[in-house]
Parts: structure tokens; sequence; C-alpha cells
């Protein structure tokens, strides 16, 4: 009777290694990601006259980084990515824990040549931050979208920048602008923020919350900070 349970217990302990180690391997992925997207950030915002504007990253309510968005060799103009959500913390200074991201499809411009592709999009109010933050979000489709400028200051501030609820930037091959995603879908990515924080949260639990962000999020957010103080006066 001991031998059978000693037995049971044996095999039982052995079922768990193999899911222990794709955790692991997962965790591992996620914080490479994080890494990465972190990296993007700096790299993009390294020189001032070809960046993002300081002026709107600072008024920006959310910030999406997907690194290395892949074209799909399937499907002609098919797009698939994997990246990160961070929004404000109350009182505006400061950005929350990052929540997963998927984006989808979308047309991507002519602008771009590479077969992977870096991208940004900044949330400039409350309204498409909680439309971004639901399960499933359509650029173009259930907000206004439009593509950022670029440069040191916000010049090119012309209605579509004015009145967009979502900016969007693309980097392929070195090359940095502003481009439309219209038609692009983002979904939270469940798998990544049990990875992260050990439970399946949606984007909102994760950005809305207290939550400590993981270490390898941290030159991420740290850049953001850099760019986007909201220093109160």
């Amino acid at each position: 009777m001991k031998t059978t349970a000693l037995v049971l217990a044996l095999l039982m302990g052995a079922a768990t290694l193999p899911a222990r180690a794709n955790e692991a391997e997962d965790k591992k992925k996620v914080n490479e990601r994080l890494e990465t997207a972190g990296e993007v950030m700096k790299e993009i915002m390294a020189t001032p006259d070809k960046s993002i504007p300081d002026d709107l990253l600072n008024k920006a309510a959310c910030a999406v980084i997907v690194p290395g968005v892949k074209k799909g060799a399937f499907i002609v103009g098919a797009r698939y990515g994997k990246g990160f959500v961070t929004c404000r913390k109350k009182g505006g200074v400061g950005w929350s824990a990052p929540g997963a991201v998927r984006i989808e499809g979308g047309s991507f411009g002519f602008q771009i040549g590479g077969e992977e592709t870096d991208v940004v999009m900044l949330v400039m109010n409350a309204r498409g931050a909680e439309k971004l933050l639901s399960s499933k979000f359509t650029l173009g489709g259930e907000g206004s979208v439009a593509a950022g400028p670029v440069g040191r200051t916000a010049a090119a501030e012309t209605d579509a920048v004015l009145h967009a609820e979502i900016l969007t930037w693309s980097r392929s091959r070195g090359v940095f602008g502003g481009i439309s995603l219209a038609g692009a879908t983002l979904r939270n990515d469940l798998d990544d923020n049990e990875a992260m924080y050990g439970s399946k949260l949606d984007n909102k639990a994760v950005v809305y919350s207290r939550r400590a962000a993981p270490k390898a999020a941290q030159p991420l957010l740290a850049i953001l900070t850099k760019h986007s103080p909201r220093e109160k006066h």
C-alpha cells in the first residue's frame, strides 16, 4: 500500500516537471521581450530631432510598445506582434506595471520595408485608455487613430493629431516615423500576464492596481518617466 502511494506520488511529481519548465521558459521569454521594449524606446528617444516629441509623451495617458512585429509569410500583409501597455499612475507621475498585449493585422503603410517592425502607440486621453484596456480593441474602428509627428516639437499639430485618441509610430530598418495602423486589433495577452504576475489578469487589473512591475520592466518605465515626468509645479 505504502509502495503504491509512493509510486503515485513520484509519478505525479514527475508530471509537474514539464509544466514548471514551460512556465519558467514563458517567464524568460516575457522578460526578454520587456527588456527589448525598453531598448526600443531608449533608442527611439535617443535622437531628439527624430523621436517622439517629449511634449506629446508627457500628455499621454498610456503607452504601448510592441517590439518586432512580424510579417506573416502565409498571408500577404498579415502582421503579428506581442508587447506591453503601461498607463499613468494616479496623479499623473510615474507609470504603472505593464500589461501584455498582442497586435494583429492592420495596414502598416508603404514606408515599412522590413520584415520586422517596432511599433509605439500613445493613448492621449482617458477615453482612449478605457477602450485600449478592453479585452479587444480595433484601431480606427472604435477610436480615432493618426500617424504621430516626429521631432523636438509637436509643430505638426494638425487637426488629426490634436483630435486623435491614439497616435502611432513605427521603426523598421532604422527608419522611424508616424504610421497609420487603422484596422489593427489589440488584445489582452492573458498568458503573458500570467507569466509576469502568476495569474491570468486582464490589463485593467494590472495597470489600475498598485502592483509592482517586473524587474525586467524597469528600464522601459525609466525611459518613459525620463521623457514624460509630468512634474507637479
